[in-house]
């Protein structure tokens, strides 16, 4: 029986739950899957016969050892999804200018290089945006994201100044539409769209993580969002799962993130979805 790992972090030894949910349907297609933390160097990654990104969800706070690890698994011939050459283009969220040069609609962004003298509040009023977020550019589950105003663009700045300097920041302007309406994800496996959910954030907040009180719940995508979704997924490299977070802006979908290394699938959420992530990765092996 092939062996497959899923990779996960150390807070989450025995997977997240949503993930958990693979195992069974694996073991019924003839692939034992278990879990392996990513940075343990007691794992023996050779004995697998594939690696599979799951909970790895502190690989932003060690990105030069999280990619060294990527390195390492290609190296060795050791089947790995999604790719390595994905993963790592995909780490850096600069990745998003890469699709954008390529036709697809994103959220305006700023992206300020080392030195630049960037006053967030001249540059909110310049730009005309009232609100928008700043991040980092290597980051997940909105680590060190914040939301700046011109009223708040002050106490933002010493973070701002610190990651333009230090690992690279982004500045996007905040869509409306994400509190309003919410933020969709649509989930792929093997190319194939199998679900989607809206996720919104709480009263009074931004962030649609479920860590910060964000819900999600499962819809069916405008035809236009999947056709837009489908599209984006088209320009990059195969990949085993993928998830299209973007919102839409008045008749138009706009790509916020394309996550393809650690992102919650919301396995969960439609009943059918732990049985084609594994009919996926059996065609895999």
């Amino acid at each position: 029986m092939p062996r497959i790992a899923l990779a996960t972090s150390s807070k989450h030894p025995q997977l997240a739950a949503d993930d958990r949910l693979l195992i069974d349907p694996l073991a019924e297609r003839g692939l034992m899957a278990e879990p392996a933390i990513w940075d343990d160097s007691a794992v023996q990654w050779e004995s697998f016969d594939a690696v599979i990104i799951r909970s790895c969800w502190d690989y932003h706070l060690k990105p030069e050892t999280f990619l060294r690890w990527i390195a390492s698994l290609m190296e060795a011939r050791i089947p790995l999804w999604n790719p390595g050459t994905l993963v790592r283009w995909n780490a850096n969220k600069t990745y998003l200018l890469d699709l954008d040069a390529k036709g697809v609609a994103t959220v305006p962004t700023i992206w300020p290089a080392p030195g630049d003298r960037v006053t967030l509040n001249d540059k909110l009023r310049e730009l005309g945006w009232t609100k928008a977020v700043v991040k980092p550019r290597i980051s997940a589950t909105a680590h060190r994201t914040h939301l700046v105003t011109i009223e708040n663009a002050g106490s933002v700045q010493s973070l701002f100044d610190e990651l333009r300097d230090g690992a690279g920041v982004m500045v996007q302007k905040f869509m409306d539409s994400i509190v309003e309406d919410g933020e969709w994800s649509l989930l792929f496996f093997d190319r194939q769209f199998s679900h989607a959910v809206v996720k919104t954030p709480k009263p009074g907040d931004f962030r649609v993580q479920n860590d910060f009180g964000g819900s999600e719940r499962i819809a069916d995508p405008p035809a236009h969002v999947l056709q837009s979704a489908t599209r984006i997924l088209n320009i990059v490299e195969p990949t085993l799962y993928a998830r299209v977070d973007g919102i839409v802006d008045g008749q138009q979908f706009r790509l916020m993130e394309l996550e393809l290394i650690e992102p919650m699938l919301f396995l969960a959420a439609h009943p059918e979805a732990p049985v084609r992530f594994a009919d996926a990765i059996a065609k895999k092996l």
